[in-house]
């Protein structure tokens, strides 16, 4: 089939270097080193999931969308109810942790349209063992839609941290703090619903930037300073060396991001040279790229060489990194989001597949291997850990093909 022309620079700042360089790219798998078995959990259009042990048993358990799954058997258990919208499960995103400090795991959940983040309040041994939903909390309400995804992981401080990140270019970005406030609740007392007011859990507002943001996110230090930065689809914004609480950090655009790159992409120093190098998927497109950081410019903007992957299959959305093989280099883990745009982007409508890429630092290649094609794609995150308990990591995804567990065989 014909396919549009694979992601490309648009402007070049260094043109000798920063063609894209075909023979930097993935090669093709010689063999499938892994074996993988697939064990389906559920069909439905949820795209979010993550693994926790959600019953304080030792064993980790998997919460997708509408269920959570009990390791090791994994059969689905009731968590929330969600609307469909458009199409999507109205949820882009869940994130086990413990909102109220009681020791059990409770889950926040994003979506793409509300502009509500809520908690859903695990219930605890018995709550679970009879099947109860989860209680609904709000946590805060952004006053921001259109939200593409989000992440929770340490920016700041030294805690987990609330960033969403929008498909809307001139949406501010934000970071939010767990912190408590004083809020008018709902409480049982006996057989009555009264209201009181109560602490609760809140998010506390940062204001990293006003009016720059864009599909795309990824946190690491760009610029090499040994600070956290944020990268957006309209560029990156510089952590200062002080006072990075109070918000306002520089901007640095990087127009040769296109647009509808990766939530999340991923940042770490991939050749050893000390500098930060970026691997960007086309989110609703064809291409897989890693971006080599070069010498930045006299004027200091950051300057990059980019290298094909991958461009054999369609909407790379979300891109995870782990140890698969045990060999202490972790893999790049990456599939299509199946129907990211209700099969309307290009290759929107072709197959279903989730890979990994081994990484050779020597040769600066990446090899691609098959995990599954045909039934098994990605949806909006990608998590890792050792599920059946035999060493090595296993793969958990959801999507609109449903949500799988991905047991890792060895070689």
């Amino acid at each position: 089939m014909n396919r549009p022309a694979p992601f490309a620079v648009t402007r070049l700042v260094v043109p000798a270097v920063l063609a894209l360089a075909a023979l930097a790219g993935a090669t093709p798998a010689r063999a499938q080193s892994l074996k993988w078995t697939v064990k389906p959990l559920c069909v439905d259009a949820n795209e979010g999931i993550d693994i926790a042990d959600v019953n304080k048993d030792g064993k980790p358990d998997i919460v997708a969308g509408r269920n959570w799954y009990a390791g090791p058997d994994f059969v689905a258990r009731p968590l929330r109810n969600i609307d469909d919208w458009n199409g999507y499960v109205e949820s882009n995103g869940d994130f086990a942790y413990d909102v109220d400090g009681d020791g059990w795991v409770d889950v926040i959940a994003g979506s793409f349209v509300p502009t509500q983040v809520y908690w859903y309040r695990n219930p605890g041994a018995e709550g679970l063992r009879l099947g109860q939903l989860w209680q609904k909390n709000l946590l805060v309400d952004t006053k921001l839609s259109q939200n593409e995804g989000q992440l929770l992981t340490p920016v700041i401080g030294d805690k987990p941290e609330w960033i969403a990140n929008s498909w809307n270019k001139g949406n501010p970005t934000i970071v939010w703090q767990f912190g408590t406030e004083q809020r008018e609740v709902e409480v049982k007392r006996g057989n009555k619903a009264v209201k009181e007011k109560a602490t609760v859990p809140t998010l506390n507002k940062i204001q990293i930037g006003a009016d720059k943001n864009g599909h795309g996110i990824a946190i690491g230090d760009l610029n090499n300073d040994g600070r956290a930065d944020i990268l957006v689809g309209l560029g990156w914004y510089e952590r200062p060396a002080t006072d990075a609480e109070k918000g306002n950090w520089p901007f640095h655009p990087i127009p040769e991001l296109g647009c509808h790159f990766s939530a999340p992409c991923i940042i770490r120093d991939l050749d050893g040279d000390g500098r930060s190098d970026m691997i960007i998927g086309q989110g609703h497109g064809f291409g897989l790229h890693w971006w080599q950081q070069l010498a930045p410019a006299a004027d200091g903007t950051l300057q990059w060489k980019v290298h094909l992957i991958d461009d054999k299959f369609s909407q790379p959305h979300c891109l995870h990194m782990a140890d698969l093989d045990g060999d202490g280099v972790d893999e790049l883990i990456t599939g299509k989001r199946v129907y990211a745009h209700n099969g309307n982007d290009p290759g929107g409508k072709e197959q279903p597949c989730i890979y990994y890429y081994t990484w050779d630092k020597k040769t600066t290649t990446f090899t691609k291997h098959v995990i599954e094609e045909g039934h098994v794609g990605t949806g909006l995150q990608i998590r890792t850990a050792d599920l059946d308990g035999d060493g090595d990591l296993d793969i958990a995804v959801a999507g609109k093909s449903g949500t799988y567990v991905l047991f890792n065989k060895g070689k």
